[in-house]
This record gives structure tokens, sequence and C-alpha cells, in this order.
């Protein structure tokens, strides 16, 4: 699979990478007090991340005064496995080179399922932060060549956690979590319930 790099014309419709902010502490408490584990975590909310002088930055200035979230998504991975899409940017600060798979949700169609194939492959070297546009399918960051990543992620508050209510029909069945819409790949061991309309191949960032 081709790896473009952020800094590419390629990569402008899917978000952009984020210069006016100082990202280094949080970068060395990504490295220094988050695990490394061989499958993939994701935590929606992290003291230790939000403690740091960089969260009120992000939360005035990215999003304009909205409460915001830091966690992280850490791992071992080189599969796409679904794509979710959420009603709002989200902020990735990579602790190590990362990769993200993406996509454009307006390619989505009208029966809810979207070929693999129009998505695209991105580096972003450890340092780097993106915002990755509302309109833009993602999902969990893949490793570079074997090797683990460490990603935080910023979103609004709530984002990803547990749902309230039921969701069923139209987009309405995609909801997975509050603020997250969801497709899933036959092959991606997805829960129960979740909605499968990824067609084509489980992308491999490898192949």
């Amino acid at each position: 699979m081709t790896i473009y790099d952020v800094t590419d014309q390629r990569f402008k419709k899917y978000g952009r990478v984020v210069k006016d902010i100082d990202f280094s502490q949080l970068v060395k408490a990504l490295e220094e007090k988050t695990p490394l584990p061989e499958g993939v975590v994701y935590e929606p909310s992290v003291k230790e991340l939000e403690s740091l002088p960089v969260f009120e930055e992000l939360r005035d200035k990215t999003y304009g005064e909205l409460p915001i979230q830091i966690g992280y998504c850490n791992g071992h991975n080189e599969l796409l496995n679904a794509v979710e899409y959420h009603r709002s940017s989200e902020i990735n600060v990579a602790a190590t080179d990362a990769i993200l798979i993406l996509g454009w949700q307006q390619d989505i169609t009208e029966d809810f399922t979207y070929d693999t194939a129009l998505m695209e492959a991105f580096l972003i070297p450890k340092g780097t932060a993106v915002e990755v546009y509302a309109t833009s399918l993602h999902y969990a960051p893949c490793g570079v060549k074997g090797e683990g990543f460490k990603v935080a992620v910023v979103l609004p508050a709530g984002t990803n956690y547990p749902l309230d209510k039921a969701h069923k029909g139209g987009e309405d069945k995609l909801i997975t979590a509050k603020n997250k819409w969801l497709i899933g790949h036959e092959e991606g061991g997805l829960d129960e319930g979740c909605h499968i309309g990824l067609i084509g191949k489980n992308l491999n960032i490898n192949e």
C-alpha cells in the first residue's frame, strides 16, 4: 500500500498539520507514562495528559473553548478493520511514527457501504500533530514496519463513551458510542451488532 507523508497535497482534503502549538510535553508524557500493548488499547480521557498546559491551549485554540478530552490510542496494528467518523475534528499527536488510513465520508453510499479501495494512507512522523477533519473516515493508527505506535487523541469531551439510548435504522444504526459512527469490515473482529459495510479488502499497510 502506498504511504504518503502528511505534507503531501493529498492529505489536505482529510486534515491539516497543526503547527502553532508546542506538543513536546505531551509527546514526552505519552512516551513515559502510557503502555505499548501487543494489541490496540484506546483510553478517551487520561488525567496525566489533561493536566499538561497544552490541554488549555488545545481547548481554546483548536476547539474554540469547547470542553475537550485527551486520551491515547497505543499498540500494534497493521489492518484497517473498520472506519469511524465524528461530528467534530480529531487531533492526533504522534509520540512515535504512525500511519493513518483515511477516507472521505462523502463517498459512503446511501445504503451505508464504503469501498476500501478509495482509502489512502499517510505517515505522521514522531512529534507531529494533525487535525483530522470531521468528514474524514479513520480508525486505529498503524505502526511502521511492525513497530508499535503511541498517538494522543484529542476530541470533544464525552466522545467515544457508552451510549444512553438504543440506535436503529438509517445512519443512526452506525452509532456505536457517543459522537461515534462506525462501519466495519467482516474480517475486522468487531463486536456483534456493529454495522458491517466495508466492501473490498481489509487493508494492510504492509501490502
